[in-house]
């Protein structure tokens, strides 16, 4: 189950740069959730011909991956901004019990907002 989320996460970020042919067999294969056999008797090929397809299209999107790194930067700004998120949230409550202040509130606020455009 963990290797379909891995190769649902590349697809989202590298799936167009495979061929239409290897985005149609991994979107049947793993959001569609049809078998080899399936997709080869839809498609006209070999039950073998779609599992060497979908094998290399993980091993291409795996290979940008590597490259370029663009699933564990998006990871990584994803944690950071859970932590950003947090902090705000620790500063609000902190002023919430001690000063009261309008500017810190209305921060915080604006934080949060472009926290939840970011993640978008």
């Amino acid at each position: 189950m963990a290797k379909d989320l891995e190769i649902t996460l590349l697809f989202d970020i590298y799936g167009d740069m495979l061929t239409q042919k290897q985005r149609d067999f991994i979107t049947y294969y793993y959001d569609d959730d049809l078998s080899l056999s399936e997709i080869a008797e839809n498609e006209g090929i070999t039950r073998q011909g779609v599992r060497d397809a979908i094998k290399r299209a993980e091993a291409q999107m795996m290979e940008f991956e590597a490259r370029l790194g663009l699933k564990q930067k998006a990871e990584a700004l994803k944690k950071g901004l859970d932590e950003i998120e947090a902090m705000a949230e620790i500063i609000r409550e902190v002023n919430l019990r001690t000063v009261l202040s309008r500017e810190i509130n209305d921060a915080v606020s604006r934080i949060h907002t472009v926290v939840k455009l970011l993640n978008e």
